[in-house]
């Protein structure tokens, strides 16, 4: 397995863990921000989706559930559509 595929299984691993009710969104995030080898693997605009992505959860963590605009599900779900279009990128 190349680097690039190991920390896209890495981030999925993650985000299965906080979907989970374990593990931290500022663990995930500073591990997604820093799989180079994943990123420039991909599209431009898949590093664009993701740091987005990130940035949103990153903000939700800051607040409860129901004061922030963000909900942590429904990005841990965006984070998981994008993991595994990230894979058939990779695949292909």
């Amino acid at each position: 397995m190349n680097t690039a595929a190991r920390q896209l299984e890495d981030l999925g691993s993650r985000i299965a863990a906080l979907q989970s009710g374990s593990g931290s969104a500022s663990v995930l995030s500073n591990e997604a921000r820093a799989s180079t080898d994943l990123l420039g693997a991909l599209p431009p605009r898949y590093a664009e989706v993701l740091l987005n992505l990130l940035d949103r959860l990153e903000s939700g963590a800051l607040f409860s559930e129901e004061s922030c605009s963000f909900s942590q599900k429904d990005l841990l779900d965006n984070l998981q559509v994008w993991v595994d279009k990230a894979r058939g990128q990779l695949v292909s």
